[in-house]
């Protein structure tokens, strides 16, 4: 699947927005797609740190075991996960915008790492791309709402 970039201006300070998204254990109260998360790692929120995230996906709960690759505290990081025949990478980031305001940007990849995978996705790209699309959007609403209202 080609990438997904899904952009947001949140009028709240990037210290706050990087609060909203690092929360992992608030993330259900946050984030209306998402119904749980384990947080398997103790600790700050940071490189290594791994959890399980369920969602409803196509009108069935999917969970997936999720860690963080790469970390700029405060202003970037990369999640990946891989399932069902694909590695799946998430660079979320936070840019200052003025002294009380944030742009986000959100990236999202999936690349098959199997043969049927790699059928699966040709046959179902862009249903899967505007489903993820759609997703990202959701959660950067979220996000902001939070942000802005907190």
């Amino acid at each position: 699947m080609k990438q997904v970039e899904i952009h947001r201006h949140v009028e709240a300070p990037v210290e706050r927005v990087w609060a909203i998204a690092a929360d992992l254990a608030g993330a259900p109260r946050t984030l209306t797609g998402v119904q749980r998360v384990e947080v398997l790692t103790p600790g700050p929120f940071g490189v290594g740190t791994r959890w399980r995230e369920t969602r409803t996906m196509f009108g069935r709960e999917a969970t997936e075991e999720m860690a963080v690759t790469d970390l700029r505290a405060g202003r970037a990081y990369t999640v990946e996960a891989t399932s069902s025949g694909a590695r799946y990478v998430s660079t979320f980031t936070f840019e200052p915008a003025g002294s009380a305001e944030t742009d986000v940007t959100l990236t999202f990849g999936a690349h098959a790492t199997t043969a049927v995978a790699r059928v699966l996705g040709v046959l179902t790209a862009p249903i899967a791309r505007r489903s993820v699309a759609k997703a990202l959007r959701g959660d950067l609403e979220d996000l902001a709402r939070a942000a802005e209202t907190g």
